[in-house]
């Protein structure tokens, strides 16, 4: 069996920074490097280090950083037959600052990713018979996550959400004959097997603050009211709260120094599928994406910060978690 991840591919320039700058304001960083990226491919990267077969699907520019982030893929054990060279733009680019702290601040200029639509569904079609989890995402086009989302449901796989970039609204409006006004909206809450946000990312999506345990658990319980049968609210540092229709939990953090948050969410997700694939309970799944996600944040950057399955393995070992 295999995991698809169906999103974005992005160029990373990222630069280390003493701490974020102000509105207006210059600072000297420390660093700057280079390195594939995008939530799509990120989560690809971190489910494939934990040696799950995985397929990519998505879209590069026609420009100097396509091969750079083609090869870079293949080089983590993913399959990027579906990938397409889009000759019409360039690639994604996200440009990253990392403080001391591990804190970052991210732009995103899309690209290449804007573009993925029904052809890339196609090509999704084709490989999902062999899958166990479809991981989504929002750096691309809202439409055609909602599409991916009802093809795998038709097919029985499993899909899970990370709502990132935030927005407030997850459903668009049903296409209606021309000149007509639209009278039903499409949701894609209810396609959505698992949805995983994070603090900022829940708290624009049900309309308050989440910020602990009790928030997280109140927020969860509106997405589930939504449609969506399992919520993992990811809260940092303070682990992560999970609420389905049988169980509330809580997963504790795993304690590690932290010096680069910006793929742990990721990381998270790709841990997840991760255990699910194996056959894991949710409860299970909810720990591997913790240890994954804190084991990212201790190195620098988003894909080359993924854990191999030996590393990942001997963190679990090592707390005596099986």
């Amino acid at each position: 069996m295999s995991i698809i991840v169906f999103g974005s591919i992005n160029i990373d320039l990222a630069a280390k920074t003493p701490r974020l700058p102000q509105p207006g304001e210059t600072i000297i960083g420390s660093n700057f490097f280079t390195a594939g990226g995008g939530k799509g491919a990120n989560q690809a990267v971190a489910a494939a280090r934990l040696g799950i077969f995985t397929h990519m699907i998505g879209r590069v520019g026609n420009d100097k950083f396509a091969e750079e982030l083609l090869t870079s893929l293949q080089s983590y054990g993913l399959s990027t037959d579906n990938v397409l060279i889009d000759n019409s733009t360039h690639s994604g680019v996200a440009i990253i600052a990392v403080d001391e702290k591990g804190q970052n601040n991210i732009i995103v200029i899309p690209g290449a990713n804007n573009n993925v639509g029904d052809a890339d569904i196609e090509r999704l079609k084709k490989v999902l018979p062999e899958a166990t989890s479809l991981l989504l995402q929002l750096e691309i086009p809202l439409e055609v996550v909602l599409k991916a989302a009802k093809v795998a449901r038709e097919v029985g796989v499993r899909v899970i959400l990370d709502p990132a970039p935030a927005r407030s609204d997850l459903s668009l409006a049903e296409p209606a004959p021309t000149g007509a006004t639209p009278t039903k909206r499409i949701e894609l809450y209810p396609l959505i097997d698992i949805i995983t946000p994070n603090e900022v990312e829940a708290s624009q999506l049900v309309g308050f603050e989440v910020n602990d345990t009790e928030t997280a658990i109140r927020a969860a319980k509106e997405l589930q009211q939504r449609g969506v049968e399992n919520v993992i609210v990811k809260l940092g540092d303070r682990g992560a709260v999970a609420v389905t229709p049988d169980e509330t939990f809580v997963v504790p953090a795993f304690a590690v120094r932290a010096i680069d948050t910006v793929a742990a969410g990721d990381a998270f997700n790709g841990g997840l599928a991760a255990a699910l694939d194996g056959g894991r309970s949710l409860s299970e799944a909810v720990v591997w994406g913790c240890a994954a996600g804190a084991l990212c944040a201790t190195k620098v950057g988003a894909q080359v910060a993924m854990p191999d399955r030996e590393t990942f393995d001997n963190f679990l070992h090592d707390r005596a978690i099986g």
